[in-house]
């Protein structure tokens, strides 16, 4: 140990450390922990456990006879770590080459191990951390010493070798055990690869042998064809020579007798008949069927098919995916809707994978640990989109790995929040281009257009999918500031319904008038929707009435009143069309009624207030604007009117949601009375 006088004498910062000698270095480093012998190079040579551990090869054979039994594995006697014993026993583990490098050092060197300064013999070797220098007390620089000693640190250099040896054990303990968990990984891999190879071979054969078996049943079958021919053919000349057989017996009876016939006139008749036999047995020398049979197998391409289908039939497929260089991005989560992360695909040199079919897989699950459905879809170009959805709000987390291995940063976290926001915004306050003064409907064409009556303006302003300013229409059709309602029929007509004329007018999408009609029944129109027949329904808050009428303004049929019970009307605020033609009201609730107008059913009521707008998507589901205590809201229901989800907005809250239609990726686009703009969200 340093006294206090010699760090005085040095005027350097000099750390307080405690010297080992020789026994102690000897009895830490260069001893069996277990037979307390020295190392050496025979019956103790020390061996590096997988633990890190370093025991003598006798130690270790003694320990594996005693505890080793069917699992092929025994303890460390240090750590108490399960070890298994590789497959050449004892001997295939690696020396601790460290220990035997100390043993070398060792018997280099002399019992006293403190180095001197080859100057000044009689002073030991410092060593200073700060600046990795050696020297002593005598020669040291002014670095060292006065002012600009309390930035150094110095130990003696007996102690730094101790400690940097310390050091190189535990880097090197540290590398032996990573290489050691590498290559228990890549045997894995190894043994997992001669599994994949013995089921893909299995495989191979399986499907082939299903070739064969197709090609036998055809060989079957044209065998059996032949036995089949042969068989119609061996009866019908089995029936000749039966016939053949039975004349030649019926001459032969006839001849028999004659030898003994006196009577001309008999023996005349017989010549006679056997003339006549003559000219019958001349047609049973001609085989009445033919022995005539021959395959074919070239007299179509079938051949040339089959061996083209033999080319492509079976494909191997492998991958280059490195899934330690492998990424996921993910997408933002909000409850109730489809919500997706992408997995990008790399090889071992960060190029880009082109490719699909790797084995993906995702673990998704709450904090409490609960799983959830994932599907994993393959882009068949190196991507892939993990796609779920969120029941709740919350923290998630998602573990994606590919061959069993995780990818980059896997596993990941997710915040899954309930305030969906808008993706796309129109509009503000004014008269231009982007301005809106009440707007109250919107629809959508079949080329992604959106139709927004801008009723203050006297006008329909028409935007592309992005957003952009495309035209405007009127303000033919919407005068005085009273366009009410919008719809477009078939033929992309927009139907305009005006509460001050009391008219619905028929517009061309460049604004031009092609007709109009009145009826003395509406009293305050303030919606239209259209059937699939053509047919126009209007919506009269001041009749408390739904009006259908024919293209020429015809009245079909009307139905509902003022009042409360099913079938009647409060205050009417929107009327859309659903599936089958179905007619859906709003008021303070939403009732259906079918094409005919009578009533079916009142849908489920999810909360309190007045409803703003309603639309119906081609799945069935009911979107509808809602005020609720002064919040703007869209609710999302099911076709039987469950509640799946509402749109809040939170970032950008709703002010007097109105009018709203759907589009046929899932978005929904909102008019914002309130804002005086119009609004676009995803609501599946």
């Amino acid at each position: 140990m340093w006294t206090n006088n010699e760090v005085s004498m040095m005027s350097s910062t000099l750390v307080e450390t405690v010297s080992i000698n020789y026994e102690d270095f000897n009895d830490s480093f260069l001893t069996c922990g277990t037979c307390l012998c020295v190392y050496d190079g025979a019956e103790h040579h020390p061996k590096l456990l997988p633990c890190s551990h370093t025991v003598c090869k006798n130690c270790l054979e003694r320990i594996v006879d005693t505890q080793i039994h069917d699992t092929g594995t025994f303890r460390c006697p240090i750590c108490r770590e399960t070890i298994g014993i590789p497959r050449g026993g004892v001997i295939s583990f690696p020396p601790s080459f460290i220990v035997n490098q100390l043993l070398d050092l060792m018997s280099r060197q002399r019992r006293d191990v403190i180095p001197k300064c080859s100057v000044h013999s009689g002073e030991e070797l410092l060593f200073c951390e700060s600046c990795d220098s050696v020297f002593c007390v005598q020669c040291t620089g002014e670095e060292h010493n006065g002012r600009g000693a309390s930035e150094h640190t110095v130990i003696p250099f007996s102690i730094a070798i101790k400690r940097m040896s310390e050091i190189l054990l535990y880097k090197a303990h540290l590398c032996i055990k990573n290489l050691n968990n590498a290559f228990d990984n890549v045997s894995t891999e190894v043994h997992q690869l001669e599994n994949s190879v013995d089921r893909t071979m299995e495989n191979i054969n399986r499907s082939f042998q299903d070739v064969i078996s197709l090609v036998e049943k055809r060989r079957q079958e044209c065998l059996s064809m032949v036995r089949k021919i042969r068989e119609e053919k061996k009866t019908i000349l089995k029936e000749q020579l039966d016939l053949i057989q039975a004349e030649k017996q019926k001459v032969q009876g006839d001849c028999d007798g004659l030898q003994y016939q006196v009577e001309v006139r008999n023996i005349t008749k017989k010549i006679s008949d056997l003339n006549e036999k003559l000219d019958a047995t001349s047609t049973l020398s001609e085989p009445r069927e033919n022995s005539f049979l021959k395959y074919e197998y070239r007299h179509n391409s079938a051949v040339n098919d089959i061996t083209n289908a033999l080319k492509s039939l079976g494909r191997v497929k492998v991958s280059t995916t490195f899934p330690a260089l492998c990424s996921a991005k993910i997408g933002k989560a909000v409850t109730h809707l489809k919500s997706m992360v992408t997995v990008n695909t790399v090889d071992y040199h960060g190029n880009p994978r082109t490719s699909g079919s790797d084995p993906v897989i995702a673990d998704l699950k709450n904090d409490k640990g609960e799983p959830f459905d994932a599907k994993i879809k393959d882009k068949n170009d190196g991507t892939y989109e993990i796609q779920y959805v969120p029941p709740k709000s919350g923290s998630y987390k998602i573990y994606i790995g590919i061959f069993n291995r995780p990818i980059k940063g896997s596993p990941f976290s997710i915040q899954v929040t309930d305030h969906n926001n808008p993706v796309m915004k129109f509009g503000e306050k004014g008269t231009r281009e982007c301005g809106f003064l009440q707007p109250l409907r919107v629809v959508t064409g079949d080329e992604g257009q959106v139709f927004v009556l801008d009723t203050a303006n006297s006008r329909v302003k028409v935007i592309d999918e992005c957003g952009n300013f495309v035209r405007h229409i009127g303000p033919e059709g919407f005068e005085n500031q009273s366009g009410m309602g919008i719809a477009l029929a078939s033929d992309n007509q927009v139907v305009v319904v005006n509460w001050r004329t009391k008219s619905v007018s028929f517009l061309s999408q460049d604004g031009e008038t092609i007709s109009k009609f009145s009826h003395e029944c509406l009293v305050e129109p303030i919606d239209v929707a259209v059937n699939s027949k053509g047919e126009i329904i209007v919506a009269d808050i001041g009749a408390t009435k739904i009006f259908i009428f024919d293209r020429n303004g015809k009245l079909q049929t009307t139905f509902g009143n003022r009042g409360e019970k099913d079938g009647q009307f409060k205050n009417i605020s929107a009327v859309t069309i659903g599936r089958c033609d179905e007619i859906l009201v709003a008021d303070h609730r939403i009732q259906v009624f079918t094409k005919d107008g009578k009533f079916s059913r009142v849908v489920p009521n999810q909360a309190k207030g007045d409803y703003g707008g309603i639309c119906v998507d081609g799945a069935g589901h009911i979107l509808a604007t809602r005020i609720e205590k002064g919040k703007g809201f869209v609710q999302v229901l099911n076709s039987s009117g469950k509640l799946m989800s509402c749109i809040d907005s939170f970032e950008d809250k709703l002010k007097r949601p109105s009018g709203l239609c759907v589009t046929k990726d899932h978005h929904v686009y909102v008019v914002d009375l309130g804002n005086n703009c119009i609004k676009k969200y995803r609501y599946r």
